[in-house]
């Protein structure tokens, strides 16, 4: 398990596998907006046994599956630069932990997750196969 705060991976959602979906549970954010309660369209799905975040799937992006890095269980490479999004709903007792190359924001970046990893060669290039 790990923190909730890691969706800085994307993949193909149809490549997703799941066994034992009978421990999955969803939850989706709310929050209010003046007097009117807002729910997020992402849905973040966690074991409902032991509460390990495992992947957000969001119908506006419904062709991407992003998990969470400590739900990968495959090496990952160590990226070369961080994005911190949503620093000013930092808790204060989070150190900020800033690299050379790493991008600071108040909320999110304008740039969307599929246009970094775009510009920096490291979407991977799968091809699908037809059938029938």
């Amino acid at each position: 398990g790990g923190g909730g705060y890691a969706i800085n991976i994307m993949g193909n959602a149809d490549t997703l596998k799941v066994k034992g979906a009978r421990n999955l549970s969803v939850y989706r954010a709310r929050w209010r907006e003046g007097r009117k309660l807002v729910r997020s369209p992402g849905k973040r799905h966690f074991c409902s046994k032991c509460g390990s975040a495992l992947w957000l799937w969001d119908p506006r992006w419904g062709q991407w599956i992003y998990p969470f890095a400590s739900a990968i269980d495959t090496p990952l490479p160590r990226p070369r630069e961080s994005q911190h999004c949503l620093v000013e709903s930092k808790p204060s007792w989070v150190p900020l932990t800033r690299g050379k190359r790493d991008r600071v924001f108040m909320r999110f970046p304008i740039e969307a997750i599929i246009d970094w990893h775009r510009k920096r060669g490291l979407l991977a290039d799968r091809k699908r196969k037809r059938r029938g």
